[in-house]
């Protein structure tokens, strides 16, 4: 079964006639003849047949169609990628990001990319820093955000930005009128922490003695801490990119003791390089 047959016989279901499928297809009414009744012979039963003088498709061609239709929309949606590659440059954007950035940053970055590109498609994905980065290395995502590195082939990562946290509390609570919190300041309070596994997470409990903290509600998300504070479940130490994203009036946002650093960190494919989408929108990232 040869592709002219089949796109032969997917033109004379689309026109009803072998005239004008031969019109549209560019050659002669024998050729189309001679592609349907090698097609049937190769298929093992009728496609068409005449009745009163006109040509109509068998059951069997009717559900054969519906399969060839199936398979030329993937051929459409390839014609459709291979204009917007030669338009644009390399068709849609995926960008792979932790959801601290995804959820802060990243609207800021897209209308300024957009700006500059505004027809090029923007994708985002988003997950934790190790899927990410799996992503990244599988081409899955032209790049990725994350908030912590880890070792995955194929990559090569880049600190973008770093920033020393914040200790969130509520806006009545009784350390919101200190000018910074310890630690200690907070043994026996109800603490909020990033899941398990989480390399942010590592980070802040590095800063406390483990029998002195009340670990009560753990979640994936540092936006969802930021709620739980508000509503006064508990305390806990964040990144600042997260907080002045949200801008929340009911929580207080202090400077916390020792230093606890939140990096931002950029994965690119060390095998493929930069389109200009992707340096534009990198470059957009770093001015926001």
């Amino acid at each position: 079964m040869k592709f002219k047959q089949v796109e032969t016989f997917r033109v004379v279901m689309l026109t009803g006639s072998m005239t004008l499928a031969a019109r549209e297809l560019h050659t002669t009414q024998p050729n189309i003849s001679r592609f349907i009744a090698q097609l049937e012979a190769e298929a093992g039963f009728r496609l068409f047949e005449r009745k009163a003088g006109r040509l109509h498709p068998t059951a069997e061609g009717e559900a054969f169609y519906q399969e060839v239709q199936r398979s030329f929309l993937g051929m459409d949606a390839l014609e459709d990628s291979v204009r917007m590659i030669r338009r644009l440059g390399t068709g849609t954007l995926r960008v792979g990001a932790v959801p601290s950035i995804a959820m802060s940053v990243m609207p800021e970055v897209i209308k300024m990319f957009r700006q500059r590109y505004p027809d090029t498609p923007v994708s985002i994905h988003t997950n934790d820093s190790p899927t990410v980065a799996k992503w990244t290395a599988t081409r899955y995502c032209d790049f990725g955000l994350v908030s912590y590195v880890v070792d995955t082939a194929g990559l090569r990562s880049s600190l973008w930005a770093e920033e020393e946290g914040v200790c969130i509390v509520p806006a009545a609570h009784r350390l919101a009128s200190k000018r910074a919190v310890k630690a200690s300041d907070l043994d026996d309070e109800p603490f909020i922490s990033l899941s398990q596994g989480d390399g942010a997470r590592a980070a802040v409990d590095a800063a406390f003695s483990p029998d002195r903290r009340k670990l009560m509600l753990d979640t994936p998300y540092a936006s969802t801490i930021c709620r739980m504070v508000e509503m006064g479940l508990g305390v806990s130490v964040v990144s600042p990119l997260v907080v002045r994203s949200m801008k929340l009036s009911g929580i207080k946002a202090l400077p916390f003791k020792p230093s606890v650093h939140f990096g931002r960190y950029l994965l690119v494919s060390q095998q493929h390089g930069a389109s200009a989408a992707m340096a534009a929108f990198l470059e957009c990232l770093s001015a926001v």
